[in-house]
């Protein structure tokens, strides 16, 4: 029998958008095992990556840390602008044909984000069938969204449900899939969104989410007051900004504050 998932809780914040709350979890963290500790370093480096914070990653990681380590530093560089490009995805085409790099999640799902960064959705959704995780797996539900290829992301899906239908990536990727569907589903993934907010916390993420399925409702109020919510919490965030310029659209409101 196996015991707790002491990283459960940093994994679940970064999934759900909270990425502060997942580095002040991970420093309480201690007397891990090394692959706990390399997990937990990862979404750390992972979470403030998603801050805009590239410096941990690119400082801390070095030519003797853990391949799951360097591939996190390789999207920093790519995502904060800090190294050639070209030779970043040349290092991403070398890793993606060596066997020792091809056994491990961390590193596929940051060849897959970078190919799907440049839109080579192929290359992307082959590094997510390569290795089998629940990240990864939601990685191609998105990407299979993409593409408008909505049945082999409902197998996605369903793959995710068979191996933990509780967890928040697979009720996420839930979420989306209905989204994409529309009609009835629009509402069951409004459900899974406030499910997940009252259980957790009400991040930007699933603001946006809950809003989307509002709007897609057309409860245009109440998709605007979880919009300045999120806007609250995130004045920057790009999605809640978009969203904010569709919903005062509709409503009438001026756009001029949410305009970048």
């Amino acid at each position: 029998m196996s015991g707790p998932d002491i990283l459960f809780t940093l994994r679940n914040n970064f999934y759900l958008g909270a990425y502060q709350a997942a580095i002040a979890e991970a420093a309480d963290l201690e007397r891990l095992s090394e692959a706990d500790s390399i997990e937990r370093d990862c979404f750390v480096y992972r979470s403030y990556i998603e801050l805009g914070s590239y410096e941990p990653a690119l400082n801390e990681v070095s030519q003797q840390s853990a391949s799951a380590l360097k591939a996190v530093k390789l999207l920093a560089e790519y995502q904060g602008n800090k190294g050639d490009k070209e030779t970043i995805l040349s290092t991403v085409q070398d890793w993606a044909q060596e066997t020792s790099y091809r056994s491990n999640a961390t590193v596929l799902l940051v060849i897959g984000l970078i190919y799907a960064a440049e839109d080579n959705y192929v290359e992307a959704l082959r590094a997510c069938h390569t290795g089998i995780s629940l990240e990864l797996r939601a990685l191609a539900v998105q990407l299979y969204l993409k593409i408008d290829r909505i049945q082999q992301a409902d197998e996605q899906v369903k793959a995710m449900s068979a191996a933990d239908d509780d967890s928040t990536l697979t009720q996420l990727a839930t979420a989306w899939v209905n989204l994409y569907l529309g009609g009835a589903k629009v509402e069951e993934a409004f459900f899974i969104f406030q499910e997940l907010g009252d259980k957790y916390n009400w991040t930007t993420r699933l603001l946006n989410g809950s809003a989307v399925c509002n709007m897609r409702m057309g409860r245009w109020e109440e998709a605007e007051q979880q919009l300045m919510e999120a806007f609250e919490k995130d004045a920057k965030s790009a999605d809640t900004l978009a969203n904010l310029v569709t919903t005062c659209l509709h409503l009438g409101k001026a756009t001029s504050r949410y305009n970048t």
